[in-house]
């Protein structure tokens, strides 16, 4: 049906997170930030059809429709960008989950919302317990053989679930996960090091990666709880500061002078060291912060130096 499209192109070294579009920035912005991502080598967007239900008043598809609407008005971005999205988070209660019936159903409204008769990668968002794997990937690969997604994979599944996942493709012969996106981050190290790691070295998943600057704790922006009494991200970055936490900074401020940088382009560049990764996800909201993007893609860090931050982001 649509054997043209070749998942060929490798992931961008940076790959642009949806969850803004259609939230905290309007449609108008969105296309702008989509437009200026894909001219400086941006070209990876990853979304998800629960975008963004749990703002007031949404019902989930405002950030997939955004991209919609941006590919209607320029058709030819389509083969240029790798397009993610996921399905299996609550929407309703009659949608949700990752039985055959509901991801048949959630695809088609996510390729009309995209505006898209194909989705380069297709993730299970969240593992669903009522239902079996096998499932789940026969109905994925009933969509790779109607061209309609090229590759599949999963977030938010424990070890064990994706264990069990890679076990049952093999067995049966099924669509295999090939790509993981896990939380990780140098204040978030742990779970993905000594849980993940092995598993998606061993089975060669490639890995994207969310949470990358913690909520803007990495950027470097609040040093001190009283800066965040107002703050909406409260809850999320309390949790950081401490010791360790203080130390990270404190340890990129070291070395902004000598690269040049800000503290958030030297924790990306930090993470797309790691081996193990191809890319962070992260979200913007200005050009201003895409552009920090770009100068963290070129951003090289010398082997002291990703050695230091090993250290000190020790858990």
């Amino acid at each position: 049906m649509h054997q043209s499209h070749a998942f060929s192109k490798e992931f961008s070294k940076i790959i642009f997170g949806g969850n803004v579009f259609g939230w905290t920035v309007d449609q108008q912005q969105s296309f702008n930030l989509l437009d200026y991502a894909l001219e400086h080598g941006i070209y990876t967007i990853d979304t998800a059809d629960m975008y963004s239900t749990w703002v007031e008043g949404h019902q989930g598809g405002e950030s997939e429709t955004v991209i919609g609407h941006w590919l209607q008005h320029k058709p030819s971005h389509r083969d240029k960008i790798i397009l993610i999205s996921k399905v299996g988070a609550p929407l309703a209660q009659d949608k949700k989950g990752l039985s055959k019936k509901y991801i048949k159903q959630a695809v088609e409204a996510s390729l009309k919302r995209l505006n898209t008769d194909y989705l380069d990668v297709y993730l299970s968002h969240y593992p669903d317990q009522d239902t079996p794997i096998e499932e789940t990937l026969s109905a994925y690969a009933d969509l790779i053989a109607e061209g309609k997604v090229l590759k599949i994979g999963a977030s938010n599944y424990s070890a064990e679930q994706l264990q069990q996942a890679l076990h049952v493709s093999a067995e049966q012969g099924l669509p295999k996960y090939e790509i993981f996106q896990p939380g990780y981050s140098l204040v978030e190290r742990e779970q993905y090091e000594t849980e993940y790691l092995p598993i998606c070295e061993a089975n060669q998943l490639k890995v994207i990666t969310y949470f990358s600057l913690a909520a803007g704790f990495l950027s470097g922006k609040y040093r001190d709880l009283d800066q965040l009494q107002h703050s909406a991200r409260k809850r999320q970055l309390e949790r950081y500061f401490n010791e360790r936490g203080l130390n990270i900074l404190n340890t990129m401020d070291q070395l902004k002078e000598k690269y040049q940088a800000e503290l958030s382009e030297i924790a990306l560049a930090w993470t797309m060291a790691q081996p193990s990764i191809i890319a962070p996800i992260t979200s913007a909201t200005s050009t201003l912060q895409l552009d920090s993007f770009v100068k963290a893609m070129k951003l090289q860090l010398d082997s002291a130096d990703i050695e230091l931050l090993n250290q000190v982001s020790q858990y």
